[in-house]
């Protein structure tokens, strides 16, 4: 029986349909999340129930378009093989294994929780795939996790890296060579674009917008002077007023001023409906109907090797500490109140 000392890493994602029979199921999960739609269980659920249905038939169309279910499960299973392999060389003396718990759709974060429970680790490191924090993402991510793990083992979260050294390196690289394949155009902008939010989450101190605009800014800074760029916001849905500026309001800017795109997602390293769907095919569409003269899309981060030494360190780095904490030297400024820092997500 072996005597080292048993590692859990657990990789929160978003999740999303394995097909058409799951389309509907998948939406409903999300919408009846009171981190998505702030009201009592019994307003929630009816009205996640009438979004689940609307949508549904407008959602299979896209997810059709990926083979009829997304590909996020199998691109965060790459992910966690990838981040597996390297924390073997990175902690020899460890038996170390990747875990996923997907918010909305299968492995979902119960059935998670039991199969981490019967490994039975020693620790266990809780790792968001979503650089920034919010509390539609992490946030709910790790109060499903308390409320569904009864299992051993110290429990250490990594709650954000938005600045870290190699998230940055891996996206600045990427933009780089795709930029170059693509015969690198004259008078170019790049987009960051990142999932959009309601104005009234980051007004109640959610730090997500704050720190998707710390990573651009970071990444800019890695790329160097002559890069004309700006942060946008896509997948707005309903009639709430969200964060901007919108990414479809700058790509119809960017191509009245005859200017070249790039588009990178910047909150998003796997790819998923928002990326293969909506930059690939309607941003896409749109820049080429309004006469933008190249649309350049850069993948997102994936397998990048920079990006899961990365994830790697972040790992390394948080089993000597306890509770919550980023893995980079990114504070959360005092007024934004959702911070983990300053809000317990477990409450």
């Amino acid at each position: 029986m072996s005597s080292r000392r048993k590692i859990a890493v657990v990789l929160f994602n978003l999740g999303g349909p394995d097909g058409p029979d799951a389309v509907r199921p998948f939406l409903f999960n999300l919408f009846r999340d009171p981190a998505i739609i702030g009201a009592p269980a019994f307003i929630r659920y009816p009205i996640a129930a009438l979004i689940s249905t609307t949508r549904e038939k407008s959602a299979k169309a896209n997810y059709a378009m990926m083979g009829g279910g997304s590909p996020l499960l199998p691109e965060t299973q790459k992910q966690a093989q990838a981040l597996e392999s390297a924390l073997a060389q990175a902690l020899p003396d460890a038996e170390t294994r990747c875990f996923i718990a997907m918010r909305y759709w299968k492995p979902l974060t119960e059935e998670t929780a039991r199969a981490v429970k019967a490994w039975a680790p020693d620790e266990v490191v809780l790792l968001p795939l979503y650089p920034q924090f919010s509390t539609t993402t992490t946030g709910s991510s790790v109060k499903a996790w308390n409320k569904a793990y009864r299992g051993p083992g110290k429990v250490r979260t990594v709650c954000c890296y938005p600045t870290d050294d190699a998230l940055i390196d891996a996206h600045a690289r990427l933009i780089r060579e795709t930029y170059e394949k693509a015969g690198s155009p004259k008078s170019a902008r790049l987009l960051f674009s990142a999932h959009g939010l309601p104005e009234k989450v980051i007004l109640a101190g959610d730090p997500y917008q704050k720190q998707i605009e710390a990573t651009a800014a970071a990444v800019a800074a890695r790329l160097g002077d002559g890069w004309d760029w700006k942060v946008t916001y896509q997948s707005r849905v309903g009639p709430l007023k969200w964060i901007g500026p919108s990414t479809d309001d700058e790509i119809l800017a960017a191509s009245e001023e005859g200017l070249a795109l790039v588009v990178t997602p910047i909150a998003f390293v796997s790819e998923h409906i928002e990326t293969l769907v909506e930059l690939d095919h309607e941003y896409r569409e749109l820049a080429v109907e309004a006469g933008c003269p190249a649309y350049v899309r850069v993948a997102a981060l994936g397998i990048e090797p920079v990006f899961i030494d990365g994830l790697t360190r972040a790992v390394v780095e948080a089993l000597p500490r306890e509770g919550v904490a980023p893995a980079c030297a990114w504070r959360c400024a005092g007024d934004l109140r959702q911070c983990p820092r300053t809000r317990d997500v477990a409450a």
